[in-house]
């Protein structure tokens, strides 16, 4: 079975296929100085990017980890997540709060999705 690695860079991939699972690494916002919805909706636009690459979309998400810097983003975040959500085909889902590797980063957000 073969591994398909998208946009790798440095240390890490973007995204990993294996069989027919897409497995997301941990997804931050191009511009860390919107707030935590704003960065919210760019991870969400990068994650539906991956998501086409790999060959799949966001009803076919499987789980999500979201992590939040400050839980009491969580409001602003679920703003920009419901806005999001293919409400047919929701993915199981955890958010925690938690120490980010940039301080200037409010949400982090990783998954797991099946192939289209």
């Amino acid at each position: 079975m073969t591994i398909r690695r998208l946009q790798p860079e440095g240390r890490l991939a973007g995204a990993v296929v294996h069989g027919n699972t897409v497995y997301l690494a941990g997804q931050v916002a191009d511009d860390p100085t919107l707030d935590a919805e704003g960065q919210t909706a760019d991870i969400l636009r990068q994650i539906d990017a991956l998501l086409a690459e790999a060959g799949t979309d966001k009803s076919r998400l499987l789980s999500c980890q979201v992590f939040l810097k400050d839980i009491r983003d969580v409001d602003g975040m679920n703003r920009a997540w419901d806005a999001w959500l293919d409400r047919a085909n929701p993915p199981a889902r955890a958010t925690v709060e938690a120490k980010l590797v940039d301080p200037r980063w409010a949400v982090e957000i990783t998954g797991i999705a099946a192939l289209a």
